[in-house]
């Protein structure tokens, strides 16, 4: 008796194993049913257990439910709860004989796009709510372009409360005409629209005879039946590595997701950046050997030649290569309450490795329920703009809607290692444009700011120094200039390196040398008791003789604000060890 018992318990794991995951992530505008929707998936389906349904029942506050709330089954924080919304994307797991599932449901209002995107990002379907009695509302645009901009292959629009619309067809149809009519301005593969009432379950789990002018599916028999295969990219194998196993002198692995593509023993491959090449000489797992492995399988690789590869390398075939480049265009969506603003440094993080970043140009916002490109020179939260980004060395990515594994990537904060945005690589940029030398505009560009001296007074070191510190805390390229042996010779390079330079004269006649040695207008004197001086940038009297050299820093940066030579305001992004 155990042992059949045992052996059904493995057939039934087993069979689980190989049984189909899909992912998908509900959204629409505020109370249009999307944690009803999946509490209603998860009681019809029976996957949910009876405590979870006591609680429920004794959470229970809304008159109109029959004493069963099915949202809070997924509104699990108090203040969802108290409000009657979701605020933080919640995941759910439920299973049918024919796949499994997991759910995101993500919040419908404006101020939390962030989290939505957060859900959406690894969905292979999306559920777009919209309540029957409004029609298409401008959340529901947004959520329907979120959607296609993170390269979500399948979304379903599922109009619901079709029960307080008397489940009319006329009702229906307009829905689907207006919605059909936005989502010819947007790139969606797999579209499809079914109506139902959550409330009550009508064409949820089955068909409803109160529709009976519908012949497509009920969603669940949708979800059960999309087709995934197409899904993935099984054509650009892409092998980022993430660790080198090495447990002794016999045996080095190359450890990894297989994030598109398949790859296969004797197949030959390119290590990137280095370019040389090998073949694959097997396919490890945890349960022995494979022939072949795809996305999204984690397997180590071995390879028949002794290659120096290292995390963040990346395996591919010799005759189909990502770009390699340091310039891409990409669409951000920002996630952090400080403003993204051109040529501040960031981390990007994609697939294995991080790389130190610029935002050089936001080329245009996307006004998400319109679709129109609006000029802007900062980023605030939530909002979506497409972006030029420049990386310290060469990344290897595809455009996003080609390969959503290695075209997307996050942006995060050098100092407290907080995700700011999420971006989609579009298209590569050419570098090939500037010709001849480097021009100063292009140095302030790739710098942040103009080039120019600071001159302290004789002796002011531990001032000098401060000032270094705040300045490059603010992403400055600046250099401290005492005691040069030429010292006209030394802040001409710095000025024409694109640095900002801080001289501390060692004698009176220094500062004169500094003037002479740059055009007009590129050397600032904070010293309100030095006379004013032909070339000399305006000055004001912001450094008095009391204070610590830390305030005098911070009062020189502010004059530097008040002469538009930087922010001020803008936050360190360091806290000392650089990035």
């Amino acid at each position: 008796m155990t042992s059949t018992l045992e052996s059904r318990t493995a057939d039934w794991l087993a069979a689980t194993a190989e049984t189909e995951l899909l992912r998908f992530t509900t959204a629409g505008s505020v109370d249009d049913g999307k944690s009803t929707l999946i509490g209603r998936l998860l009681y019809d389906s029976k996957g949910v257990y009876e405590d979870q349904l006591a609680s429920v029942r004794k959470a229970t506050r809304n008159l109109t439910t029959g004493g069963l709330d099915l949202s809070l089954l997924t509104d699990g924080l108090r203040a969802e709860r108290e409000q009657g919304i979701t605020i933080d994307v919640a995941y759910r797991y439920f299973s049918t004989p024919r796949r499994k599932f997991i759910i995101a449901d993500t919040p419908g209002h404006e101020q939390y796009t962030r989290n939505m995107a957060t859900g959406a990002s690894t969905a292979n379907l999306a559920i777009v709510l919209i309540d029957a009695r409004y029609g298409v509302l401008p959340q529901s645009r947004r959520h329907a372009y979120i959607a296609s901009l993170l390269g979500i292959p399948h979304i379903v629009v599922a109009v619901n409360k079709m029960d307080l619309m008397d489940f009319r067809e006329d009702v229906f149809n307009a829905i689907q005409r207006d919605f059909q009519a936005f989502a010819s301005q947007l790139e969606i593969g797999d579209l499809q629209f079914i109506p139902i009432s959550a409330l009550d379950g009508d064409n949820v789990v089955r068909h409803s005879t109160r529709t009976p002018w519908y012949h497509g599916p009920a969603l669940l028999e949708h979800l059960e039946t999309v087709p995934l295969s197409a899904d993935y990219n099984l054509t650009d194998m892409r092998f980022p590595v993430q660790y080198v196993i090495r447990p002794n002198l016999d045996f080095r692995g190359f450890a990894g997701e297989v994030a598109s593509g398949v790859i296969r023993r004797g197949d030959a491959v390119t290590v990137l950046p280095s370019g040389r090449t090998s073949r694959v000489k097997s396919i490890v797992t945890w349960d022995g050997e494979l022939e072949e492995a795809f996305a999204p399988m984690s397997v180590t690789v071995c390879l028949e030649d002794e290659i120096d590869i290292s995390r963040g390398d990346m395996l591919v075939h010799a005759d189909n290569a990502p770009h390699a480049g340091r310039r891409f265009e990409a669409s951000v969506v920002w996630m952090n309450a400080e403003p993204l603003e051109p040529n501040r440094p960031y981390l990007l993080k994609h697939s294995t490795q991080t790389a130190q970043a610029r935002i050089r140009e936001i080329r245009y916002r996307v006004d998400v329920n319109s679709l129109a490109h609006q000029p802007v020179s900062q980023l605030q939260l939530n909002e979506i703009a497409v972006v030029s980004v420049e990386t310290q060395r060469p990344l290897f990515f595809d455009p996003y809607r080609k390969n959503r594994a290695t075209g997307g990537f996050i942006l995060i904060d050098p100092i407290t290692n907080e995700t700011l945005g999420a971006g989609m690589i579009e298209q590569a940029v050419s570098a090939s444009a500037p010709k001849g030398r480097v021009t100063a505009s292009e140095r302030a560009a790739a710098r942040g700011h103009a080039a120019f001296a600071i001159c302290l007074e004789a002796g002011q070191q531990d001032l000098a120094y401060a000032l270094e510190r705040l300045l490059f805390d603010h992403g400055c390229m600046v250099q401290v200039i005492e005691k040069a042996e030429n010292l006209r010779q030394a802040v001409r390079t710095c000025h024409a390196g694109g640095l900002i330079a801080i001289v501390v004269p060692a004698e009176l006649a220094d500062g004169q040398t500094v003037r002479e040695a740059l055009p007009p207008g590129r050397v600032v004197l904070p010293d309100s008791a030095a006379a004013p001086q032909a070339g000399l940038l305006p000055r004001r009297p912001d450094i008095p003789p009391a204070g610590t050299a830390a305030e005098a820093a911070r009062r020189i940066l502010n004059q530097l604000d008040g002469l538009g030579l930087m922010s001020a305001s803008q936050p360190p992004l360091t806290g000392g060890a650089g990035i």
